[in-house]
């Protein structure tokens, strides 16, 4: 057997040992959340028996396609009719991660040998985007991930129609990942091949622009929710979206970037071009970061700036592209003073990988608190079971994924004009409250069991279950 031919196999493995490990423990420690692994599991679910991703936890009747565009995600659907469980959305995204180590490493095996290529797709693989988003839920950019990282291998590698085709389906992930599709786009033209380059450029920009102001709005008819969220002051996207809104949307978005300096999102720049030893600057694959960097800087959500939660993961194959692209470019120099800096440059990186890992989620996988469940949470299981499969069931945002595979789920608090709907309520009121506060909740169960019917029907540390009776 080719031992270099294994070796990026090898490492995928290992990765995806550790993302699945790190997916599976949470589910079974309840650390994931209604909000986003319930919400997907129940756009999944609904996918592998035929139907429109309806997602209850959103709201009865909300179409997730009007939310974001993500149809990437109905891909999943014939696994979950074998492995019908929140369970298996956890493993195809570990999987999805895992994967992109593949092509980046070859590559670099191909252009720099192998222990460069080992040292580039661990670094790759023990990422902080990567691991933050192994550690938070699942997400539809699992499949943009693995995406990138082929399309930028073949950016690099020249192999400009396999770029293309890589970076095409990356409109079926989410609505801004258009943008991205162009800027490969342009990166093809730049390459020589100008007609190709032109049409991806033109697909992903157009792609994009269709989604956000026609699919989605065709779905929801609030049109684009999160045009105001991504663009301060901007108008919800429609498909009457005309000249005046557009104009308005931009000077918005102009105005937006004017404040960009932030000690948040500069520590997020640093965070992705340390691990390369800033040698990502030198090679033209590091644009591809800029669409995704924009709306997020843009925004005045603080939770989008940083570097927690799933926000970052399509970042990370770029900045290792970008890191294998600036390596072969110091190659290419000739001379004995570019190899001793870019071996130099690898053992930064992987100076600045290990020293970041141990924060990390997939690191605690190698804790032995994380293979054993608490007692609250064997409590939640006793009650969780006496809820029958195919009920409509209102919870709390820990319990949610827990339930989604086999119940009508909502989350509890953010329908109370629903309520009537449920037949049973389970509330941990020891978890963190989400939404609202913990003397919210109460007060939720109080209105439940004064107004709308319930009845306590079993308590076990602090987790109540409760079932209609009117």
């Amino acid at each position: 057997m080719n031992r270099p031919a294994v070796l990026p196999w090898l490492l995928a493995a290992i990765c995806f040992a550790d993302y699945a490990a790190l997916g599976l423990r949470d589910q079974a420690r309840m650390l994931t959340s209604g909000f986003d692994l319930g919400i997907f599991d129940q756009a999944v679910r609904a996918y592998a028996h035929g139907q429109a991703p309806v997602t209850p936890l959103k709201g009865f009747g909300v179409n997730l396609l009007g939310d974001h565009f993500s149809p990437i995600t109905a891909l999943l659907a014939p696994f979950y009719r074998i492995w019908p469980s929140a369970d298996m959305l956890l493993v195809a995204q570990a999987a999805l991660f895992a994967l992109a180590v593949v092509p980046l490493t070859r590559w670099a095996m191909r252009a720099l040998g192998t222990w460069p290529a080992v040292i580039i797709g661990a670094c790759y693989g023990a990422s902080w985007g990567i691991a933050s988003a192994a550690g938070f839920d699942f997400h539809e950019v699992a499949f943009g991930v693995l995406f990138l990282a082929f399309s930028a291998t073949a950016l690099g590698e020249r192999r400009l129609t396999a770029a293309a085709v890589w970076a095409l389906p990356l409109l079926l992930v989410k609505e801004d990942m258009g943008l991205t599709t162009a800027v490969v786009g342009i990166l093809i033209a730049t390459r020589g091949r100008r007609v190709l380059g032109l049409a991806t450029a033109v697909a992903g920009l157009a792609g994009s622009l269709l989604e956000i102001t026609v699919l989605i709005p065709m779905v929801n008819h609030h049109g684009y929710t999160y045009m105001n969220n991504v663009i301060p002051g901007a108008s919800s996207a429609s498909s009457a979206w005309g000249v005046g809104g557009l104009h308005a949307d931009v000077h918005a978005l102009v105005h937006a970037v004017a404040g960009l300096p932030n000690p948040v999102k500069i520590d997020t720049l640093v965070m992705l071009l340390a691990p390369t030893a800033f040698v990502a600057l030198r090679s033209p694959l590091i644009w591809l970061v800029v669409p995704t960097l924009a709306w997020r800087f843009a925004t005045d959500n603080p939770s989008y700036w940083g570097t927690g939660y799933q926000y970052s993961a399509v970042l990370m194959p770029i900045a290792a592209a970008a890191f294998i692209d600036g390596l072969i470019r110091w190659r290419r120099s000739g001379g004995r003073k570019s190899l001793i800096r870019s071996r130099i440059a690898l053992a930064v990186a992987l100076a600045v990988t290990a020293f970041l890992l141990p924060s990390r989620p997939t690191f605690g996988v190698l804790c032995p608190s994380n293979w054993s469940n608490s007692s609250h949470v064997a409590a939640a299981h006793q009650l969780l079971d006496m809820i029958p499969d195919g009920a409509t069931v209102a919870t709390t945002n820990r319990l949610a994924p827990q339930l989604t595979d086999r119940d009508t789920v909502t989350l509890l608090g953010t329908q109370l004009n629903l309520l009537r709907r449920n037949s049973w309520i389970i509330a941990d009121t020891q978890g963190p409250p989400f939404p609202g506060t913990a003397a919210q909740l109460n007060q939720w169960l109080v209105m439940a069991q004064q107004q709308d019917g319930f009845r306590v029907v079993a308590e076990d540390d602090g987790i109540l279950l409760l079932e209609r009776t009117a």
